[in-house]
């Protein structure tokens, strides 16, 4: 297991103190130091992470939110307020995880429907949680637990439109290495995609604009060393039109795709 360094223990420490015990040093327990002296990643440990004005619950350790998703989520605003301004439109969060693409759509445009798609039961169960954390409109929220799009099809077999669908898949290839603390602590279906890291992202890709009303946009994360090859797989699968947005840190980080 990996333990470690002292700097980075005494700094992640003192935002434990911080965020979890409102300060107070002399609450912290024993259980939690040993938690984060083993590596453990410090949100799992407080239970919780801001993202842009929101307040993530992770009781279910899914996986966690990261700056470069962050990121992205403000370009996303950005753009839906140049798209729709005020109107209504009906948006999907897929592979939601803990929601904090869709719950950030939900709090800032209160003419949005937000749709989540999550495979694991327990994720949709904190997605609920986090609408209650943040005093959102959970009248415009519709959670489904199940595999990709499966959930969004009717008894007989017609398709949910949105406007837009944002998703950060599963998209790292099995073989790469990651950070200690991630492999041992963070769920691995929520990061690994088969030998390219885009098994998933194919699926989508194909399935993808059948969910979609006309004019509709896709927001998907990848890897940087398949982002190409996600944009190529997007424009195969009907998409007229692809681009690629490069994060803070100079890494291509997500696909943009426009359907007809």
């Amino acid at each position: 297991m990996h333990i470690m360094d002292s700097d980075t223990y005494e700094k992640d420490l003192q935002l434990l103190v911080r965020d979890k015990y409102a300060g107070d040093a002399g609450k912290v327990t024993k259980e939690d130091t040993e938690r984060l002296a083993a590596g453990e990643p410090l949100a799992y440990i407080i239970g919780w992470i801001p993202f842009l004005t929101l307040h993530i619950d992770l009781s279910s350790r899914s996986l966690i939110p990261r700056p470069e998703t962050e990121w992205w989520t403000e370009q996303l605003i950005i753009r839906l307020r140049e798209k729709f301004k005020n109107d209504s439109f009906a948006f999907l969060d897929l592979c939601a995880g803990s929601g904090a693409i869709g719950l950030s759509i939900l709090k800032e445009f209160p003419n949005a429907h937000v749709s989540f798609g999550e495979l694991i039961p327990e994720h949709g169960d904190q997605i609920r949680k986090n609408i209650a954390l943040n005093n959102l409109d959970a009248s415009r929220a519709d959670i489904r637990e199940s595999y990709l799009f499966e959930s969004f099809r009717n008894d007989i077999h017609q398709e949910m439109r949105f406007n837009v669908i944002a998703t950060n898949p599963p998209y790292v290839p099995e073989e790469r290495e990651l950070e200690t603390s991630v492999i041992h602590f963070e769920p691995k279906e929520a990061l690994f995609s088969g030998s390219d890291g885009l098994d998933l992202i194919r699926e989508i890709a194909v399935r993808v604009d059948d969910y979609l009303y006309p004019k509709g946009e896709v927001w998907l994360e990848a890897d940087i060393s398949n982002i190409d090859a996600a944009a190529n797989l997007l424009m195969n699968g009907g998409a007229v039109k692809t681009t690629i947005l490069t994060d803070p840190y100079d890494r291509q980080r997500v696909v943009v795709s426009y359907y007809p």
